[in-house]
C-alpha cells in the first residue's frame, strides 16, 4: 500500500513534532509526502501550512515568527495560521486587501506534540487515559525516523511470535517459539487485543518490572488506532504498570517518524526515567533493525500470494482487512508499486 496515494489516510490526526522544538522558530515536516511549515504564535497556539511561499515558492520553514505570523525568509511576506498573506513589505499601499495565501492544515497540541490532519479527520486524537490519571507519570522516550512502513511497525507491535527471535537478547526465549494467544475486540477506530505472555528477565529488567524472578509474565492490553497508532498497557505481577504509546507518523511511502512515550505508575525515586527509556530503547532498537529490513509496500490482500501467513499473524491481518475496508468505503483502490489493485468482482 502506497500511503501517499491513499487519500483517506489524510483524514487522520498524526503527531508530527514535539511542541518544544518550536521554541526557537518554525520547523519543517513532511507528512504523507506533503511538505509542512510549523510554528507557534504569540499565544502558544500551533499552526501548519504548506511549506512554500506563494510569491516565489521559497520554503517558509527557514523563516521566523513575527507575533502570530510566519515570515518568508526570501522577501518577508508574512502569513497567518489560516494561510492568508497578511503583509508584503514591498507593497506601496499597506491597506490593500490581499486575497491570496498558502494552503493551511488543521493543527493542535496534545501530549507534548503538534498533531496535524491534512483533511477533515474521521476520528479524534486517541484518548490515553493514563495521561491524566493520578499516580501515573509521563516519560517521553524518543522521536526518530525509521526506514519502515507504518503498517509494518503496527503489525510488529501485535506480533507476539517475534518475541522469541527478535528479542532473544532482551526478554524473548528462543527455546519457546509458540506465541501467546490473543483475545481481540474490534471497534470502529481499530481494535483491542489482550494476552498474557511469558518473558525472561534479563539485565536491568528486574528493577524496571519490579519482578526479581528469572522469568515472569506480561499481562498486556494493546489498542490499535487506525492507521498507525498503538498503546500497549503492560501489567507485571509486581503491580508495576508500563504503558507504551507508539505512533508511526507516515513521512512518505517508505519512511515513518516514530513518536514514543510511556506512562508508569511509579516515581523517579523508584525507577529513574533515564533507566526506563534505556530499557525500552534496547528493545525498540531490535525492532527497528528487523523492520528496516522489510518491504515497505505492504499488500493489504491476505490472498495476494506475495506474503504467506500463520495463525499468530491474526492481529496484523485484521489491520489489513480493516484498512482495505476503509479504502473501499471511501471509493479507493489499494495503490501499490505496480499500480492499483483491482477491486474483487461481484459474484454473478
Amino acid at each position: 500500500m502506497l500511503v501517499t496515494q491513499q487519500k483517506v489516510l489524510r483524514r487522520f490526526w498524526y503527531p508530527v513534532l514535539p511542541v518544544d522544538r518550536l521554541a526557537d522558530g518554525p520547523k519543517p515536516f513532511t507528512l504523507l509526502g506533503e511538505n509542512l511549515a510549523l510554528w507557534r504564535d504569540s499565544t502558544g497556539a500551533v499552526h501548519a501550512v504548506e511549506d512554500r511561499c506563494c510569491h516565489r515558492t521559497a520554503k517558509l520553514s527557514p523563516g521566523w515568527v513575527d507575533g502570530d505570523w510566519i515570515v518568508c525568509p526570501y522577501h518577508g511576506w508574512a502569513y497567518d495560521g489560516a494561510g492568508a498573506c497578511k503583509r508584503i513589505p514591498q507593497a506601496k499601499d499597506p491597506a490593500r486587501a490581499m486575497r491570496f495565501g498558502v494552503k493551511p492544515f488543521r493543527a493542535t497540541a496534545r501530549y507534548g506534540y503538534v498533531w496535524v490532519a491534512l483533511e477533515e479527520p474521521l476520528f479524534g486524537i486517541p484518548e490515553f487515559e493514563e495521561h491524566d490519571a493520578p499516580g501515573f507519570r509521563t516519560i517521553h522516550q524518543f522521536y526518530e525516523p525509521w526506514a519502515a512502513a507504518g503498517l509494518r511497525v503496527m503489525e510488529n507491535s501485535f506480533d507476539w511470535a517475534h518475541f522469541s527471535f527478535v528479542h532473544r537478547a532482551t526478554f524473548g526465549d528462543q527455546d519457546q517459539p509458540d506465541p501467546a494467544k490473543s483475545e481481540i475486540d474490534a471497534h470502529p477506530w481499530g481494535f483491542e487485543a489482550r494476552t498474557v505472555a511469558p518473558v525472561v528477565n534479563r539485565g536491568d529488567a528486574a528493577r524496571i518490572t519490579g519482578v526479581a524472578a528469572e522469568r515472569t509474565e506480561r499481562r498486556m492490553t494493546a489498542r490499535w488506532y487506525m492507521p498507525f497508532a498503538r498503546k500497549l498497557h503492560i501489567e507485571y505481577p509486581s503491580g508495576t504498570r508500563h504503558s507504551i504509546v507508539t505512533i508511526a507518523t507516515p513521512v512518505d511511502d517508505a519512511n515513518s517518524m516514530i513518536c514514543q512515550w510511556i506512562y508508569r505508575n511509579d516515581t523517579e525515586d523508584q525507577v529513574k526515567a533515564a533507566d526506563a527509556i534505556a530499557f525500552d530503547r534496547k528493545i525498540t532498537g531490535e525492532d527497528k533493525e528487523i523492520l528496516e529490513a522489510t518491504d515497505w509496500d505492504v499488500p493489504l490482500d491476505r490472498n495476494s500470494g506475495i506474503e504467506f501467513h500463520m495463525p499468530s499473524d491474526r492481529p496484523g491481518l485484521i489491520m489489513r482487512d480493516m484498512l482495505k475496508a476503509l479504502l473501499a468505503a471511501h471509493g479507493e483502490s489499494e495503490m501499490r508499486r505496480d499500480g492499483p489493485v483491482a477491486a474483487p468482482r461481484a459474484a454473478e
